[in-house]
């Protein structure tokens, strides 16, 4: 019987077996002077596919998927704020992350939406390749459509890593959109009350 020798032969996957995405990083690897089969590197393109479709993900998702009926009656007329929303997202400019805090708010007419679904909301549309102006606005005209309120208000707070790793090179900026719909935008004591309950740590 031979040596263990060959036993220690990191195998390379055939592109026929790998995803589109996965075989477009191989050769990207080797265009940027990598060796694609060097063992810390073998698995990388597999292992990027799947970051990259789960951080895309937003594409497959769907808002009455995301609600699904979770629509109350409700004749209350006072602020509702969900605040602090964790998110990650992709510059669509450079693919670098961009990542911090959404702040939803909304006036309820007639029915209010399970807590819950707002985070699934910020999420759908975080995950994809984005500008933060966009996404902003995107999630207030989303909570609209579902809920048809009075008004509603969001404000994104985000670092940007094409700011912090290239460029200008600032990791201590931080850029700050916000989007006003209904008395949101047309009352200034319903943008104050938004603000100050945000700033409220």
């Amino acid at each position: 019987m031979k040596s263990g020798k060959s036993s220690a032969v990191v195998k390379v996957m055939p592109p026929s077996s790998q995803g589109e995405l996965a075989a477009h990083m191989r050769d990207m690897l080797s265009k940027l002077g990598e060796n694609p089969s060097r063992e810390g590197l073998l698995r990388t393109p597999e292992r990027y596919e799947k970051a990259m479709k789960f951080l895309t993900s937003g594409y497959e998702t769907n808002l009455e998927d995301i609600v699904n009926r979770a629509l109350f009656e409700c004749k209350c007329d006072e602020m509702v704020v969900v605040k602090d929303i964790e998110f990650f997202s992709m510059c669509e400019h450079h693919l670098l992350p961009f990542f911090g805090k959404v702040h939803v708010a909304y006036l309820p007419k007639d029915k209010v939406i399970g807590l819950s679904k707002i985070p699934r909301i910020v999420n759908m549309f975080a995950r994809r390749l984005q500008l933060q102006e966009r996404m902003t606005q995107q999630i207030a005209e989303a909570v609209a459509n579902v809920i048809s309120p009075r008004g509603v208000g969001v404000l994104v707070e985000a670092s940007h890593f094409c700011m912090m790793m290239r460029g200008v090179e600032k990791q201590h900026s931080s850029t700050v959109t916000s989007t006003m719909l209904g008395n949101f935008r047309s009352r200034k004591d319903t943008r104050d009350e938004f603000l100050a309950l945000v700033r409220n740590k």
